[in-house]
């Protein structure tokens, strides 16, 4: 027997299960009341008649014709978007893998902008472009606002960095020899790519596409915005069902229908995760990219940065514009007075309370977040513990407006009498906020050496020091990256917020949606105003993200 090169295995420490069940109480217990128990009571209050279940129901929503065109649509515009968003974002994934060229770095920042933004302001910058009285109506009096192609672009806008990230972080990575080596045998360029680099990035590609596709299964915002009375997806009908006709029972049949679509996307994404990460021949990223040579990798270099100036660039530009329309920034200063009908309070409060929000609900992601990943990341985590990590993600496509709407009628007795209480909106804003924590933790904890810990713990050091000493220090970077994507979703959630937000205290998103559903150009331009103001908070949380970011692997 070789001894040199037998790996033992690392006895469990004495204690484990207590600790990682210590770990997982507060993440559980957060789940459990703020998002399971909500999402039930629901389902269960639109199935139930007098104590019996409506079973019968499930069949008469899913057969009635209205609802099945929701679902053809909600699938259709979702795979439509995902088609588009591959063949429009992989020429920027290659771009940024394999070149190096100046000012690199700045647009890796301009393409991830667009995700960390709020849908109603990504909504909102495609009505300025393409709406009536938009970019276009001016120039050429072409309007797309009442036409999918509005959704499915501001759906691209959106998700293009999801596919740059994820399928860059792993191109990146790929050895170009091997691609090199099959040209020498006589293989074109294109063939080349096609055998070898391909196929290496299929699992990176397929889930960048579930990731894609999911977000634009579950799309509200930019749906409500863009696509009016003529389209309406799962999660706009739903809203629709609970909010103005008050059919509990359609809602909580399209929640269910909508929770096994999302359940089934989860499972096969973490199907291709896990291909992802069998054994490739990879490299440091900074020694594959060089800089272009030739016209045909100078014109794809062209044709990336002509796709990012129009596709990313242009319409938040026409919403900065759009913004200044009135002479002397008279939309802005509109925005200081409550004479609009619209609010109780002046619009620009909206700026501070959403601020106060998002840093309470930051504080409630990276508590919970962390507690999660720290538990997940332990080697000896069972498979209930690993199960948990799906379920983590569940909030990212679960209904927000069913979260929101559960929290009216589950949390108004005690204990838990919230709904008078400012603290439920962060804590809505922190589910979403979670998942992001748990992703971005996860990998640096997991490649923290137990030994480390194991030797602190031997030399007399309790739990909590051995966080402090060994953990902390490794991971303060990323836990501030996390913190960081925890604000900006936070900041711009809106599903769940446009329930239980109060009036006198509208938040950022809320109150955009308020002033776009009144007619009139004041409401028109303070809308943008706010709008242009999310953006920004939004985008200067980014840039500090991109300082921040030490790895290579392209995840979010």
């Amino acid at each position: 027997m070789d001894l040199a090169r037998t790996e033992v295995a690392p006895r469990p420490r004495r204690g484990g299960n207590a600790a990682r069940l210590g770990l997982m109480a507060l993440p559980v217990a957060f789940f459990a009341v703020f998002f399971a128990y909500p999402v039930t009571a629901i389902v269960r209050r639109g199935l139930r008649d007098g104590g019996s279940w409506q079973w019968g129901r499930i069949a008469e929503v899913l057969t009635d014709p209205g609802i099945g065109h929701v679902l053809w649509f909600t699938t259709w515009q979702a795979l439509a978007s995902t088609a588009l968003t591959l063949l429009l974002a992989l020429p920027g994934a290659q771009v940024f893998a394999r070149y190096d060229f100046p000012g690199k770095q700045l647009l890796r920042a301009v393409v991830t902008v667009p995700f960390v933004l709020p849908t109603v302001v990504v909504g909102t910058a495609f009505l300025a472009l393409v709406g009536r009285g938009g970019l276009l109506d001016d120039l050429w009096g072409v309007r797309l606002d009442t036409t999918v192609w509005a959704i499915l672009l501001a759906h691209v806008f959106f998700n293009y960095a999801v596919v740059v990230r994820t399928v860059g972080g792993l191109w990146a990575q790929l050895d170009p020899r091997q691609e090199e080596a099959a040209r020498m045998l006589g293989a074109s360029r294109f063939a080349a790519w096609r055998r070898v680099t391909l196929p290496a990035l299929g699992p990176a590609v397929a889930a960048a596409a579930l990731m894609v596709f999911l977000f634009t299964f579950t799309s509200f915002g930019v749906v409500q915005i863009l696509g009016g009375p003529t389209f309406s997806t799962l999660e706009v009908e739903i809203y629709r069902q609970t909010s103005q006709i008050f059919d509990l029972a359609t809602a909580a049949v399209l929640t269910l229908v909508q929770f096994l679509a999302v359940g089934a996307i989860l499972l096969v994404h973490a199907w291709t995760v896990r291909r992802r990460e069998s054994a490739l021949r990879l490299v440091d990223p900074s020694l594959t990219a060089r800089r272009p040579r030739g016209a045909g990798q100078w014109a794809l270099l062209g044709s990336v940065l002509l796709t990012v100036g129009a596709l990313l660039v242009l319409p938040p530009a026409v919403l900065v514009q759009r913004s200044l329309d009135a002479p002397g920034f008279g939309y802005y200063r509109a925005l200081t007075h409550d004479d609009s009908g619209v609010f109780l309070v002046a619009p620009v409060t909206a700026i501070g309370t959403s601020l106060r929000y998002a840093v309470a609900a930051t504080l409630i992601a990276v508590l919970i977040g962390g507690l999660a990943a720290a538990a997940l990341a332990r080697r000896d985590a069972g498979r209930l513990v690993r199960g948990f990590d799906a379920l983590l993600m569940l909030p990212l496509g679960v209904s927000a407006v069913t979260v929101g709407f559960g929290f009216l009628i589950t949390l108004d007795r005690p204990p838990l009498d919230l709904r008078g209480s400012w603290i439920l909106v962060p804590l809505a804003q922190a589910l979403v906020g979670v998942p992001f924590v748990v992703r971005t933790l996860l990998p640096v904890l997991r490649a923290v050496d137990e030994r480390l810990r194991e030797a602190a713990a031997v030399l007399g050091a309790s739990p909590w020091r051995v966080w402090r000493e060994v953990d902390l220090p490794i991971v303060r970077r990323a836990l501030l990256i996390a913190a960081g994507f925890a604000f900006a979703v936070s900041l711009g959630e809106f599903g769940a917020t446009v329930f239980i937000a109060r009036p006198d205290n509208p938040t950022l998103p809320v109150a955009v949606a308020r002033l776009l559903g009144r007619p009139g150009d004041l409401n028109y331009g303070q809308a943008m105003a706010l709008s242009t103001i999310l953006m920004v908070v939004c985008a200067v949380a980014l840039l500090v993200l991109e300082r921040l970011r030490t790895d290579g692997t392209g995840e979010f």
